[in-house]
Parts: C-alpha cells; sequence; structure tokens
C-alpha cells in the first residue's frame, strides 16, 4: 500500500498557510445558541470497521506509511457517524475515525489527533486507507492509546460544505467524536480517561491548540487535557501568515490555494461578500466555489487558480487582506487567538524554521502569547512543512508515553 503524505498538488507545489487568513475561532461564541435545537451531541449514528490488524500487521502497517515503530497490540479502526452541530448550532452529522487498542487493560488513556487540510471529502481520515492521517491515528493505537481523529465537519461521511479552519465547528465536532469514542469503548469493556491528549498537524495545529484551550476552560463537561503538542500550525494569522503570504515569504501559488478556500468557507458564516466577483478577479470567480465543493481534488483546484494573491483577489479583497475591516475584521480577529490562554498542563510546540508554509514565528507568538514556563518550542530546522509531521509525531508519541503520567 502506497501512503500518501501530501496530495500531489502538495508535493508539486509545497503546501502554504494551511489556513491562511483564517483559523480557530475560539473567541467567537461557540457553536450553538440559546434557541437551536437540542441535539444528543455525541450519540453514535453508526459505527463501521475500517482496520482489523494484529500486532505484527500493525507493525508492518506503520513501516509501510514510513513510521518506524513497533507495535506493541494490534488495533480495531472504526468510521464512526456521530451527531454533532453546524456553526450555527443546528442538528448535523459527522465523521471520524477511532482506533482502540487491542489490550486487556480496561482503562485507557486517549489521543486526538487533528488532521491537516483536505479539500476532497474522501480524503478524511476514516475513510481514506492511504493518506498518513489514518496511518498516524493508528500509530498511537499501536503504543496502546484510544486514538480519535475527527474528520470535521463536511469532510468524510459528513454533510455539506467544510467551513474550512472554522475554530468553534472544529473544536464541536472533535468534543463529539471524544464521546462518541467514549460510548463505543464501553461497548468493549473499556473506559477512557477523560483527561485528553492532544496533537495535531498544520490546520490541525491550529485545530488542537482550540480543543485544548476548550478543554481546559470546561466547555467540555466531563472532559479535560491532559497535555497538548501541536505541530506547524498557522497560530497568528493577521500579524505573521497574511504579510508573509503578500510579500512572498510564504510560498505564493499554495498561499492562493489557501486563502481560496477560506474566503469561500468562510463567506457561508460571515458574509464576506455578496457575489464571488466581488471578492475574486474573473475568470476564476464564476467558478470559485465550484472548487470548493468537496469533490475536487488539490491537483483541479491548484491548476484553475492563479499563481499569486494579487492575481486572485479583487483590489478591495486584497486590501481586506492587509487591513481588515467590517465582517473581514471580525473574521480574522476571530481567526486568531487560539494560543491566547494559559496552559495549566505541559504544551510542547513543534515548528521548522524551513517551513515555508507555515512560517516559524507563528509557533514563536504563540509560545510568547501563553506565557507560562510550561510551554516549549522544539524548532525541527531546515526541513519543509510535510516533513515537521513526519519528524515531530514520534516525539510526541515518546513524550507521551514518558512524561505524561496517567491520571
Amino acid at each position: 500500500m502506497a501512503f500518501r503524505e501530501e496530495p500531489e498538488f502538495m508535493r508539486s507545489t509545497p503546501r502554504s498557510v494551511i489556513a491562511l487568513l483564517a483559523a480557530v475561532l475560539l473567541v467567537a461564541p461557540a457553536c450553538g445558541s440559546d434557541h437551536a435545537p437540542a441535539v444528543a451531541r455525541g450519540e453514535v449514528v453508526s459505527t463501521t470497521p475500517v482496520a482489523q490488524l494484529s500486532a505484527e500487521q500493525t507493525t508492518t502497517y506503520l513501516a509501510s506509511a514510513n513510521i518506524g515503530t513497533s507495535a506493541g497490540n494490534g488495533v480495531d479502526a472504526y468510521r464512526v457517524v456521530y451527531r454533532t452541530v453546524t456553526p450555527d448550532g443546528d442538528p448535523t452529522t459527522a465523521s471520524g475515525l477511532v482506533v482502540l487498542p487491542r489490550t486487556e487493560s480496561r482503562r485507557l488513556r486517549v489521543v486526538t489527533y487533528e488532521h491537516g487540510t483536505l479539500v476532497l471529502k474522501s480524503d478524511a481520515p476514516s475513510v481514506n486507507d492511504t493518506r498518513a492521517d489514518r496511518a498516524r491515528t493508528i500509530m498511537f493505537a499501536a503504543a496502546g492509546y484510544a486514538a480519535v481523529a475527527p474528520d470535521y465537519l463536511g469532510l468524510g461521511e459528513g454533510p455539506g460544505a467544510h467551513p474550512y479552519t472554522h475554530a468553534p465547528s472544529e473544536v464541536s465536532a472533535s468534543v463529539d467524536l471524544l464521546r462518541a469514542a467514549r460510548t463505543m469503548a464501553a461497548g468493549q469493556q473499556h473506559d477512557l480517561d477523560p483527561d485528553v491528549l492532544v496533537t495535531g498537524f498544520s490546520q490541525g495545529g491550529q485545530a488542537a491548540t482550540a480543543l485544548g484551550k476548550a478543554l481546559q476552560g470546561g466547555a467540555a463537561p466531563g472532559l479535560g487535557l491532559a497535555a497538548l503538542a501541536p505541530i506547524s500550525g498557522p497560530y497568528d494569522v493577521q500579524y505573521v501568515e497574511t504579510p508573509g503570504a503578500i510579500e512572498g515569504r510564504v510560498l505564493p501559488a499554495v498561499a492562493v490555494f489557501y486563502l481560496a478556500y477560506w474566503i469561500t468557507a468562510m463567506n457561508r458564516i460571515y458574509h464576506l461578500y455578496d457575489r464571488p466577483v466581488d471578492a475574486f478577479q474573473e475568470p476564476i470567480a464564476d467558478r470559485i466555489e465550484q472548487l470548493f465543493d468537496g469533490r475536487q481534488n488539490e491537483i483541479t483546484i491548484g491548476t484553475a487558480l492563479p499563481v499569486r494573491p494579487e492575481l486572485l483577489l479583487t483590489p478591495k479583497f486584497l486590501a481586506l487582506a492587509q487591513d481588515p475591516t467590517g465582517t473581514a475584521r471580525d473574521a480574522v480577529a476571530a481567526s486568531d487567538g487560539t494560543c491566547d490562554w494559559t496552559p495549566r498542563v505541559p504544551v510542547h510546540l513543534y515548528a521548522a524554521t524551513g517551513d515555508r508554509n507555515v512560517l516559524y514565528a507563528n509557533a514563536e507568538h504563540c509560545l510568547q502569547a501563553m506565557r507560562t514556563d510550561r510551554a516549549t518550542l522544539t524548532d525541527l530546522g531546515d526541513i519543509d512543512h510535510s516533513a515537521t509531521a513526519r519528524v515531530a509525531l514520534p516525539q510526541i508519541l515518546d513524550w507521551f508515553q514518558r512524561e505524561i503520567p496517567a491520571t
């Protein structure tokens, strides 16, 4: 089996800001409202086995995914469809991957892995068995953890469009998958530790900081945070990623890719424009929303888009990127702030000075914002964006095992 670390477009044109002008809206109100219909959040709708592996098979599987670690046990992986809420608080469903270790231990620690940017619904961890996200999740289960990986809203088997890098829905989808996983584990005579180990890569790094903030802040009763280890997240969109994209320090072609994705996704929530032509230049304006409908892959999208932000955006929206006002200001302000909290648990940030997709200064700003000596930052060196996950995740597993004791 050939595993794909990154889509073809990302390999031929390296990934950029993974959430240019976007990320985690924990400074915005949580999903849902006082008038929203009651939702049985986290209720399991369906489970589908997607992998059953012995310890030996798991070791072989991880080796084929370039994860050089031996499995301490076999694993059983499931695609879980569960009830959650939309950004407006309405009932919906989402899917995610839940991987349980084959172990006699009744009580299991839990690791949540938040995946990076995806545009194709069928690339989500619970659906696609050739992407590295599933293997990364299985890596933690092979070490004895209950491992979960949300697909997020609108990806995998979730209906509708993906609200790209919208933190409240990333958090609600993640929390509700944890609830669903607890139900599943109980059916197999396992109790899940309520304090969760959280990690994630790229968009998932920012989603991970949002989830950590929510868990520590009591936003998910019955769940807490044990440790946080995000990788290469765009934690400071306004003052690091956007200037880097406009000035060319972020690779321009892929900056365009994520900028287009973010604007079309956030328009559904914040109404940034009335018509695509208000935000995007012709001729791409007529096609832009169809490109991000969840059925197109990165190659199709990347080859259709112009190569620089100034060729993508109208003068008005290019100015808004540099100096956001109105709803754009609201959206950008809500996108930042996922590191604006003081963790009471260990936090280990990972990033690379060689990364020209998500600039290293994001992690530096995140570390400063947390204002605690419990947070540290590891520079992974002169490597590219996708390589940071390959290098960091085995280190994170080792850190979880050695230094984060069970409660």
